[in-house]
């Protein structure tokens, strides 16, 4: 592995084989019937893009590069300011999905859409812009770290946003901070949900905190339990008990999005590699916790086949700031400015993690009277401590140098892990780097899936009506803006 004293940045050509897109439509076309995940489709003044060729070129792309000790990311300016490449070099692995080939699909908003890497959706999803080149540069921190910024200035409502990609010395994490801007005088709408995609096989799962016991479809509209799925979902049979949080076990389309939780954290595992991806975000900015999948079915497999050569399946973990449901937007008040930090990391060994912050994660299992407490950390933390305290004792005591290719792993007797018991890691100076603590193992009543809004004169309080009326417009302010309201009326009472 080479050695990175400092991050480093810098521009390249890159040839990647690309199947080429057609040129967009010369007049504008008006899409106001159109539903498109969940919203009006209308793209205007967007054009749209219908064809996309059947033959692959050799194309040269122009990248950004950011790397460091432990990760090395890429950056595509040129399509929509997307990482196409997250690779960690400890593991010598893809932790984010890595298409090695752009072959788009007119499933996107104006039509192209690439699958692989992590996509920024805003305003809308999937995001208008995903196609279309962006502004990069590159600017070099004081602290030593390195910062990719891409901005746009979006066409639909004349909002801007932009996304700065950080890497850190000695850091095995991606830091994105983003910015999103009202330039104009008007409150406008936007969501945002970064999407990264994983690589997935029969031996993958998806890990959510573990006090998310169920899931919702879009719009709330159907809900499940998880990770044991004991009903009907997706027009699924899964009573006999079916773990969804396992990509094998999904073989239709699906999407859930989590309950709310009070964990930062979601992601996912590759059990056969011993390996993962996870997201970490304050959970009161960041709530949006999601998976989406083609299915493991003959229907998702025609799509591996549509979106990559060689590559395979896939699923998206979808992290989402100021909402946790799709479609759901916030409001931007004229000339507001939104800030948001999310982390993207790879970690090992860790499993399904029970707890984790940007600098370390936890995983603690108890079986047939012991007891493995597993420690991942994102940086080098000499001379750490790792105690874990049941029943008022300590039962686990270890000091151990952290870094992201030294992980803590260890195996001690222990009769139970009462409710109350706690794991804390600290680094040398006694601060906190991650902590857990065993909740009751009572489950939670699964909430119940959205109901029709009431008729306005079924509406006891005048806050309740007007919460019911800021939520419909800002969920349908497209078809509000373009027209569509008896179309989005008949959708509201499906909700």
């Amino acid at each position: 592995m080479k050695n990175f004293e400092t991050v480093k940045a810098w521009e390249e050509k890159v040839i990647i084989p690309t199947y080429e897109v057609s040129e967009a439509e010369k007049y504008p076309i008006f899409l106001e019937k159109r539903v498109y995940q969940g919203s009006s489709g209308a793209v205007y003044p967007h054009p749209v893009i219908e064809k996309i060729s059947d033959e692959k070129i050799d194309k040269e792309w122009d990248v950004i590069f950011l790397e460091n000790q432990y990760l090395k990311i890429m950056v595509l300016p040129a399509l929509g300011g997307r990482i196409q490449m997250a690779y960690d070099k400890v593991k010598e692995r893809h932790f984010v999905y890595y298409n090695e080939v752009i072959k788009p699909a007119l499933v996107g908003l104006t039509g192209p859409w690439i699958s692989g890497g992590i996509e920024f959706n805003w305003p809308q999803h999937h995001r208008p812009s995903t196609y279309d080149p962006v502004d990069a540069t590159i600017e070099e921190n004081q602290d030593g770290s390195v910062t990719v910024w891409v901005s746009e200035l979006e066409r639909m409502f004349r909002t801007k946003g932009m996304a700065g990609f950080t890497l850190h010395p000695d850091k095995a994490y991606l830091e994105i901070k983003g910015k999103l801007y009202n330039r104009t005088p008007h409150p406008q709408t936007f969501l945002w949900w970064a999407n990264p995609a994983v690589a997935v096989n029969d031996h993958y799962q998806s890990v959510f905190p573990e006090d998310v016991n169920a899931v919702f479809d879009h719009g709330k509209r159907d809900v499940s339990r998880f990770p044991i799925a004991t009903g009907t979902y997706y027009k699924m049979d899964y009573s006999a008990g079916v773990d969804i949080s396992r990509y094998k076990n999904i073989p239709v389309p699906t999407s859930y999005m989590a309950v709310n939780s009070d964990f930062d954290f979601v992601g996912g595992y590759e059990n056969d590699t011993q390996a993962g991806l996870l997201h970490i975000a304050d959970h009161h900015v960041s709530p949006g916790k999601k998976q989406w999948t083609w299915g493991n079915g003959d229907f998702g497999q025609a799509w591996d086949r549509n979106l990559t050569d060689r590559n395979g399946p896939y699923i998206e973990l979808m992290c989402g700031v100021y909402t946790d449901n799709q479609p759901d937007f916030s409001w931007i008040q004229p000339y507001e400015e939104r800030n948001f930090t999310q982390y993207f990391m790879p970690y090992q060994q860790v499993g399904v993690v029970k707890n984790a912050t940007k600098d370390a994660m936890v995983n603690v299992t108890l079986q047939d009277g012991k007891c493995k407490v597993v420690v991942y950390a994102t940086g080098n933390f000499a001379n750490s401590s790792v105690i874990l305290t049941a029943d008022g004792k300590k039962v686990l005591d270890e000091n151990f140098d952290f870094s992201p290719a030294n992980v803590f792993s260890q195996t001690i007797e222990l009769g139970s892990l009462p409710e109350g018991s706690q794991l804390e890691v600290l680094d040398e100076k006694g601060h906190s780097l991650v902590t857990w603590q065993q909740k009751s193992d009572e489950l939670k009543p699964v909430p119940e899936a959205a109901k029709s809004v009431k008729d306005p004169e079924d509406i006891l309080t005048n806050e309740e009506l007007y919460l019911t009326g800021l939520h419909i417009e800002k969920l349908f302010q497209y078809a509000i803006r373009s027209d569509t309201i008896p179309h989005w009326s008949r959708y509201l009472r499906d909700l």
